[in-house]
């Protein structure tokens, strides 16, 4: 992270999210007022809640089909009101 640069050359896709966290840090003596920075930033160098998110889902429609039941056809449609 110390260059900012991605391996394209261009700048890393966390970058910018490195330094709001960065620049919190130096801002504060409390580290613990930059724990969201801090998340934000693995977020977007791991992506662990996403690709949490998307095993939940597919855990979801396993469970659903599995019960019989079609997963697209047994969601919520949204409803349409004419403006």
């Amino acid at each position: 992270m110390a260059s900012g640069f991605g391996i394209t050359g261009q700048q890393g896709r966390c970058y910018p999210i490195w330094m709001d966290f960065y620049g919190c840090m130096m801002e504060t003596d409390q580290p613990s007022k930059c724990a969201e920075l801090r998340e934000d930033y693995f977020e977007c160098l791991h992506h662990r809640k996403e690709i949490g998110r998307f095993n939940r889902i597919g855990q979801e429609i396993a469970k659903q089909e599995a019960q019989g039941e079609s997963p697209l056809t047994s969601a919520p449609t949204p409803s349409t009101n004419p403006t």
